[in-house]
């Protein structure tokens, strides 16, 4: 189990994407209970100033600042075997880095979708592959997997990013089925939209804002993830109105949602740009 706030700080806690929202709320909200919190993304300034606040808030914790592409599946791996170099390993991997694709998929820029396979599906499979049997060995430890809401329905106009989550779903779920009796937890937390830069690196082409009362900030949904890893949960869906309409995907049957999210299709296929955004 994670550290109470009560007990002496003796974590060794990696936090992917902790360069901005739901990332770097979580480094803040998981750092009382760190020895050492390990802070990864491809922006350097942008953990450096986190790396910064979080030492002068916490004296005595030591960040480790690691600035890497998680796009790039040689780099994730030597990430992670530096860091088992360096702490001996890792208690706590949090699997926070992500990136979307809105838009038709056949005119998707083939180089960004492969990116985000990289970032979604293979990094946090690298560097969970590689951490977790010092987990093993010591009989403790919790993966952490930031998925979303499109990790457990769909819709169209995303398909390539809702793949890569529908599999973060289906391994978090396996994975933690194999892990039982190990004393190593797996908790996976499928937020629906959430304040963050999110958008603005996956597109908008619709031009359409989220209604205000469905988002919720990156330091709700990060308390929401703490507290179900502090409960054993496997999966949580943060926020009422995601929990609402996510639920309610998942227990309609396919053949009546088949229809409708046809008709969704259109819609999107008559609305969305259905020229290529760049050729790879």
């Amino acid at each position: 189990m994670v550290s109470s706030p009560s007990q002496p700080p003796s974590l060794v806690v990696l936090v992917t994407g902790a360069s901005s929202g739901i990332g770097a709320a979580l480094a803040r909200q998981l750092a009382p209970r760190a020895r050492a919190l390990v802070l990864v993304a491809r922006r350097e300034d942008r953990l450096q100033e986190l790396a910064g606040a979080l030492r002068g808030q916490h004296p005595g914790l030591e960040v480790d600042v690691r600035p890497c592409d998680l796009a790039d599946p040689q780099a994730t791996a030597a990430l992670a075997r530096a860091l088992v170099e360096a702490h001996g390993g890792v208690d706590l991997l949090v699997n926070n880095a992500g990136l979307g694709d809105i838009g038709l998929f056949e005119v998707a820029d083939l180089d960004k979708l492969v990116g985000m396979i990289q970032v979604n599906v293979v990094a946090p499979t690298v560097l969970t592959r590689l951490l977790l049997p010092g987990m093993i060995a010591r009989g403790r430890g919790q993966v952490l997997n930031i998925s979303s809401g499109f990790g457990l329905v769909w819709m169209p106009g995303a398909a390539a990013y809702e793949g890569t989550k529908h599999h973060i779903t289906a391994w978090s779920e396996a994975l933690r089925s194999e892990l039982v009796g190990t004393g190593v937890q797996v908790c996976q937390v499928c937020p629906g939209p959430v304040r963050t830069e999110f958008e603005e690196v996956a597109g908008n082409p619709t031009g359409q804002a989220v209604p205000p009362f469905v988002e919720l900030s990156a330091e709700d949904c990060a308390r929401a993830a703490v507290a179900a890893l502090d409960r054993g949960q496997a999966l949580a869906v943060p926020g009422f109105w995601a929990w609402l309409g996510i639920s309610a995907g998942r227990i309609s049957p396919r053949w009546v949602l088949r229809p409708v999210f046809g008709l969704l299709g259109r819609l999107a296929r008559a609305r969305l740009p259905t020229a290529p955004r760049a050729t790879g």
